[in-house]
């Protein structure tokens, strides 16, 4: 029985890796498949892993990477992508002052009433406000982009994000990737190219095989070199402005992140701790009866 049982087993984990390798195999041939014509599964391309500052155990944000992705957001994506969950209050924990944040507030306009007369009015936004959406309603944003409104931004980082798949998964179990947002957010903004010969994109959309919908999108190229002036030296790059508000919007998804690994590593320590005084307890106690 020990034996029918250790060859069954052995068999599943022959199978698994057989599995994992066609998979892996597949994904690999995903974009010659598509280019002879065949419906591959999207996305064609799996984003590649970064190196983020919040990943890991003790991951943490990086205010200065914060900032420049609020400031590609401001002067690029919120033309056509809202951000309605999130406070300019909550700027402050970018490292702006109270003072700043008013500002900054006060550029934009919010709708509020009634008044006294019943009627909406437009005012200038507080820091209590949250960031107004670039379109009066989901059907103006729609007619304004092919029919199709723009998501909004708010949890766009946790909201996205594709399977890695077999072995990966594996590892994530003790591990865990949670970067898979930004990941995807960052490989589709400088994913961009030129369909392969043999293909062809509908009418207004964009050829970008990091789409996990479709080999193209609407949206055309949001960014480009030298778009955004940062005042710190940073590189002005696609590459750069796609990391700063990939960063950014994980940040706008998860604000407490940091407070979150910050506990759940004192709760990891007090386990360790609790669990080694049982054991010496158990230990003490029964030291001297008989088994």
């Amino acid at each position: 029985m020990k034996k029918l049982v250790t060859g069954i087993l052995s068999l599943a984990v022959v199978a698994g890796l057989g599995l994992g390798a066609a998979l892996a195999q597949g994904e690999d041939e995903g974009g010659e498949e598509h280019a002879a014509g065949a419906t591959p599964h999207y996305p064609i391309h799996k984003p590649e892993q970064q190196d983020w500052t919040f990943a890991g155990l003790f991951g943490h944000y990086d205010k200065g990477q914060l900032q420049r992705g609020l400031k590609v957001y401001t002067e690029v994506c919120s033309a056509c992508h809202s951000m309605e969950l999130v406070s300019f209050r909550t700027l402050e924990d970018l490292g702006y002052s109270e003072a700043q944040v008013k500002a900054f507030a006060a550029n934009y306009e919010v709708e509020d009433g009634p008044n006294a007369d019943g009627e909406m009015f437009t005012r200038k936004a507080v820091p209590s406000d949250h960031f107004p959406p670039p379109f009066p309603n989901k059907e103006a944003a729609a007619a304004s982009n092919n029919g199709a409104a723009p998501p909004d931004f708010s949890l766009i980082a946790k909201a996205r994000g594709i399977e890695r798949g077999f072995p990966q998964f594996v590892f994530d179990m003790f591990w865990p990737y949670q970067e898979g947002g930004p990941d995807y957010i960052h490989a589709l903004l400088t994913g961009y190219q030129d369909p392969p010969a043999g293909v062809e994109v509908a009418e207004g959309t964009h050829y970008n095989p990091y789409f996990a919908s479709a080999a193209a999108l609407a949206m055309a190229p949001p960014i480009s070199d030298d778009q955004v002036t940062y005042d710190d030296g940073a590189p002005q790059t696609v590459d750069q402005y796609a990391k700063d508000v990939s960063a950014f919007l994980m940040w706008a998804a998860e604000p407490h992140l940091e407070d979150r690994k910050r506990t759940g590593f004192m709760v990891m320590v007090f386990l360790l701790i609790f669990t080694g005084l049982i054991y010496l307890t158990k230990k003490s106690v029964y030291a001297n009866k008989e088994h």
